[in-house]
């Protein structure tokens, strides 16, 4: 989980307990896993017994960081940051321990010294100590000032630098840790700390640690589906989406996301790994990792129900499985997978199995009556997960679930007919 370190910070977390920080800017009112791997740095630091601060960057959040961005990012408004503060205050809450007496950790937002702090003020304060040379030698800069950069979004490391600063005099803080992407700002912080306060005999006040920012075995960016971002948030990725992702995973990348996104242990990953390896068709590592990742950041209930929906949805569940699911549960799992309607009488009436398979699923399963009946002759689609071999079959020989669906596969292809009155 290292990718840069300052000289001396190994000797001064093995000899001392120190606190340390990671900010978060309210650009979305949730976090993605891109943030879950800093937050392990602070579940880390904190389970080694040192002081985790949490920084919601309510002021920063303002002007927006343009570290490895394309362009500029557009201004939030006041009332969309508040929403989004709250959001990853409550989030941030869930993975550390806020109770746990002498290294608790706490939650700071860096709008409560800014807010005050006028243009002049924060010039003398933070302006001063570093030159433009300084400021455009950053790797986040550099890339930039191609395309441009304003003011605004070039001031951004001062403002970060001051965070440092200020939470250092304030509470102490000796240690600032972020994404890899976040190097030249944490160390921005460090050397204003080091200008205005001495350097007495090489001995450092500040220091900075990073971690690389994950990506998959093919360099591409991780974090991503065909969606987009996933969420911790529930309602922006639901915890079967979450648990899928994990699912999904390759071999190659499992065996570092185990150890970047679990708690687990050494010797359990490398169990892991050897019994993976007997056998990859069963996916151990991936299974294991999906557990771990889906119950710390949502519930036990929560992955119970992702497991019984990947289940229903492309393993060997039976009808006794899908008459189980409970109301809200069969909303759940059923997301997200096509739905068409058969009106009631048409299945109390004269519909039949053939229909179903390829006109009320609009042609999406089979595009001919032809291909559906031979593929029900041969064993290849069922109903409510019990396989179909008669194309004439009454569909009201079939129990619909939650009293109005049913449920047609081909293989792992799923299609819900909703029977509307």
């Amino acid at each position: 989980m290292l990718q840069d370190i300052m000289p001396g910070t190994e000797e001064l977390l093995n000899k001392e307990k120190i606190s340390g920080y990671i900010g978060f800017d309210p650009t979305a009112s949730s976090l993605h896993i891109g943030n879950l791997a800093t937050i392990m740095l602070l579940v880390h630091l904190q389970r080694a017994g040192h002081k985790p601060y949490a920084l919601i960057g309510g002021a920063t959040g303002m002007i927006g960081d343009p570290s490895f961005k394309a362009a500029e990012r557009s201004f939030l408004s006041e009332e969309t940051l508040i929403v989004n503060q709250e959001g990853i205050r409550k989030q941030l809450m869930h993975f550390l321990d806020f109770e746990s007496g002498e290294n608790a950790a706490v939650m700071v937002n860096n709008y409560d010294w800014f807010k005050d702090m006028g243009f002049l003020q924060f010039l003398r304060e933070a302006g001063k100590y570093l030159s433009v040379n300084y400021m455009m030698s950053k790797d986040s800069v550099k890339k930039r000032l191609e395309t441009g950069i304003s003011f605004t979004e070039f001031s951004y490391q001062l403002l970060q630098g001051y965070d440092f600063f200020y939470l250092y005099k304030k509470y102490n803080i000796r240690l600032q840790m972020g994404g890899s992407d976040q190097w030249g700002n944490i160390t921005t912080g460090t050397e204003i700390i080091r200008r205005k306060e001495g350097d007495e005999e090489g001995y450092f006040k500040a220091y900075a640690l990073t971690t690389p920012l994950v990506t998959k075995a093919d360099g591409t960016k991780f974090g991503k589906s065909e969606g987009g971002n996933i969420w911790l948030d529930p309602q922006r990725t639901s915890p079967y989406q979450f648990y899928q992702f994990w699912l999904n995973q390759s071999d190659e990348d499992s065996h570092r996301l185990l150890r970047v996104f679990t708690l687990l242990g050494r010797e359990e990953i490398e169990r892991l790994e050897e019994e993976h390896a007997g056998a990859p068709h069963l996916r151990i590592m991936q299974k294991a990792l999906a557990k771990d990742v889906t119950i710390r950041v949502h519930s036990h209930e929560d992955y119970e129900l992702a497991v019984k929906a990947s289940e229903v949805l492309f393993g060997k569940a039976t009808l006794d499985t899908l008459k189980s699911i409970g109301s809200s549960e069969f909303e759940t799992i059923f997301e997200g997978v096509p739905q068409s309607t058969l009106s009631r009488s048409t299945w109390n009436g004269t519909g039949n199995v053939l229909d179903l398979v390829s006109v009320a699923t609009n042609l999406e399963i089979y595009p001919s009556k032809g291909e559906a009946r031979r593929a029900i002759q041969q064993g290849a689609v069922s109903i409510n997960k019990t396989k179909i071999t008669a194309a004439e079959q009454a569909l009201s020989d079939f129990e619909l679930l939650q009293d109005q669906f049913l449920l047609v596969s081909k293989g792992k292809k799923n299609h819900l007919i909703k029977i509307e009155d």
